[in-house]
């Protein structure tokens, strides 16, 4: 085939197809697509990566626009995706749009949930240990099931390995992702394994289950109902920032050793997150059914907005009411970053956000890691924070980009 080339297409005979390999660059990555001749001038269109556009405009029709992934963003590209396709089972009572699907087994539902880490955009392995993000792998999948209300069991792992890898590198990882599943008492049933040419891949997609009148969606906070949100946010967006500093220190200058001991709940909040699956038992134990839920991966605000939109309601959280751990909120302020900022946007807290009915309240009202923030409301429109001032904010999503 030939060396690969940012947009350069090598022919290849098969038994009876001619095909081309495209190679285009996506993150700094260059990856293979294999099309048809017939489909060619579709590829032609939908070159995604961030190639010289000049370059990627000479490919396309002279009527067809060139539109860039990161116009639409990750959510906007799965609306579009979501828009494209309709669920032609039964048994298939939610698909595309929440924190995982939830398919009718008859007298339960299983919960199916999905996600991918990939080197040098979900984690750097210059600070983060094997073991470390073999565990964070699974806590990050079992916090979906968590957000749906639901119990983890099963999981599924895809990974892609360079040659840089060892076996005993490879042992490292599965030691963290056997520490998981112990913790969460979840299954390692299969999974697939193959060679990457672009560093460390790891899929997993987690099977849970919960009862059916108990699943919760994104879909189900009405007026009035309580926002509510678990532990502290921000901790990890400034664990990341503290990784990053001490790595740029570190290739300055090798001798000096990192600075961490102060930072110690801040780093591992971001290279050790847990599932809030404690708060769930806790939930149920008390018979409350929140009415929406979602786990807090991208940050707060993001988050809320994800529930409004769904529940089609709007919500109005208090800023002095945001838990902020006192180190996370000190090292903001010597990173000089708004600490509120932080918890809105900084992502990775893995936290669960979610609504209650006002009569429900009571029971949970002294409980010392359950938040009550604001409330949602009829104005689906309007999406506000009361500053410590008094001030309205509109809320936005700032946090992790993923285009």
């Amino acid at each position: 085939m030939g060396e690969a080339h940012e947009l350069k297409m090598t022919k290849a005979e098969t038994n009876t197809t001619t095909h081309f390999f495209i190679f285009f660059r996506f993150a700094g990555t260059k990856y293979p697509l294999l099309w048809p001749m017939t489909t060619l001038s579709s590829a032609n269109r939908i070159f995604a990566g961030r190639t010289n556009q000049a370059t990627a405009k000479r490919h396309l029709p002279m009527d067809q626009k060139r539109t860039e992934i990161a116009q639409l963003g990750e959510f906007g590209l799965i609306d579009r995706i979501k828009s494209n396709f309709s669920l032609q089972n039964p048994t298939s009572l939610k698909g595309i749009g929440d924190d995982a699907a939830v398919i009718d087994i008859g007298t339960e539902n299983v919960l199916i949930s999905t996600d991918m880490m990939l080197e040098g955009i979900h984690f750097d392995l210059a600070y983060m240990p094997l073991q470390h993000l073999g565990y964070k792998a699974v806590a990050i999948n079992v916090s979906d099931i968590a957000a749906m209300n639901g119990k983890p069991e099963q999981i599924i792992i895809g990974l892609g390995l360079s040659n840089r890898f060892s076996l005993e590198a490879v042992d490292m990882l599965y030691e963290g992702i056997n520490a998981a599943c112990k913790n969460y008492k979840v299954d390692l049933v299969g999974g697939d394994t193959t060679s990457s040419s672009s560093g460390l891949v790891i899929s997993i997609t987690i099977i849970g289950r919960a009862a059916k009148e108990k699943t919760v969606l994104r879909s189900g906070a009405k007026n009035n109902d309580i926002i509510c949100v678990t532990g502290d946010l921000g901790a990890a967006f400034l664990g990341l920032q503290i990784l990053e500093r001490e790595k740029q220190v570190y290739q300055a200058n090798p001798q000096m050793q990192p600075d961490l001991e102060k930072y110690e709940y801040l780093v591992g909040r971001q290279l050790k997150p847990e599932a809030r699956m404690d708060i769930v038992y806790e939930l149920a134990e008390k018979n409350i059914v929140p009415t929406s839920m979602i786990d807090i991966s991208d940050g707060l605000a993001s988050e809320l907005l994800h529930l409004g939109k769904n529940s089609n309601t709007g919500s109005k959280i208090f800023e002095d009411k945001i838990p902020i751990d006192a180190l996370a909120y000190d090292t903001a302020i010597e990173f000089k970053i708004d600490p509120t900022t932080t918890a809105l946007n900084g992502g990775e807290d893995y936290e669960l956000l979610f609504t209650i009915k006002p009569s429900d309240f009571e029971p949970l009202k002294n409980h010392p890691d359950i938040h009550f923030i604001g409330h949602m409301h009829d104005n689906v429109n309007q999406n506000v924070m009361i500053s410590k001032q008094g001030t309205v904010v509109p809320i936005q999503a700032q946090g992790w980009k993923h285009f």
